[in-house]
């Protein structure tokens, strides 16, 4: 019963993290780069729960002008107006994102999100222990991205972004059976905006629990410096 409530609090976390994305330093040429750390740019986001089990919601994430040191790598702050920081790298290609889980799995995730220079269906994993309390063993979860496409173009509203990347993921565990947890995870990302639109798929029937998740996150607009 704790590890399935911890893994919905994990999956959660990760349809959350999907939502809020924007990255800082060292990051790759200016005309390809998928973020921006300007002081003062802010990104307005919709999110729809298509279970009907919580209302739409609107929130803004801003730049800081802070960057913090997390890991040895430098991270950019930035502000959600839902409360709280978002915490983003770029090293070279690869684009980070520092979580932290739910209080009481005790942990926290770097998760490595985006490879902007990664072929179409190339892949990575991370392997990730979530602390369950009142267990002697951690939960392992095993997270899979895939680009699925790149140098698309895609119209959210009135506008147009061009050179998407479109990562899909999918989140595992040994500890529960392929048949009992299926997860659908797809992002598109664009240049200088970062995240532009997120859809979440999942679902839990475990143990007897049954947990469905259906969001979709769309930029509705965005001010960028």
């Amino acid at each position: 019963m704790k590890i399935k409530s911890s893994l919905v609090l994990l999956i959660a976390l990760f349809t959350i993290s999907c939502k809020k994305d924007k990255s800082n330093p060292t990051p790759p040429p200016a005309a390809t780069s998928y973020q921006n750390v300007a002081a003062g740019s802010t990104w307005n986001y919709h999110s729809v729960d298509n279970t009907g089990s919580s209302a739409p919601s609107d929130y803004t994430i801003t730049s800081t002008s802070k960057d913090t040191s997390i890991n040895s790598k430098s991270y950019h702050v930035y502000t959600d107006s839902q409360g709280g920081n978002q915490y983003l790298n770029v090293t070279g290609n690869d684009y980070y994102q520092f979580d932290s889980l739910p209080a009481n799995l005790g942990n926290t995730i770097e998760r490595l999100y985006l490879k902007d220079n990664a072929a179409i269906a190339a892949n990575w994993t991370q392997n990730v222990s979530v602390n369950i309390p009142g267990s002697p063993i951690p939960l392992p979860v095993t997270i899979t991205n895939t680009i699925a496409e790149k140098g698309i173009s895609k119209t959210l509203g009135a506008t147009t972004y061009t050179n998407v990347i479109h990562v899909s993921t999918t989140i595992a565990s040994t500890l529960i059976p392929t048949a009992s947890l299926t997860t659908s995870i797809d992002t598109y990302y664009a240049p200088n905006y970062g995240m532009i639109e997120n859809t979440s798929l999942i679902s839990l029937n475990f143990i007897g629990i049954v947990q469905d998740l259906d969001t979709k996150t769309t930029l509705v607009s965005a001010d960028l410096k």
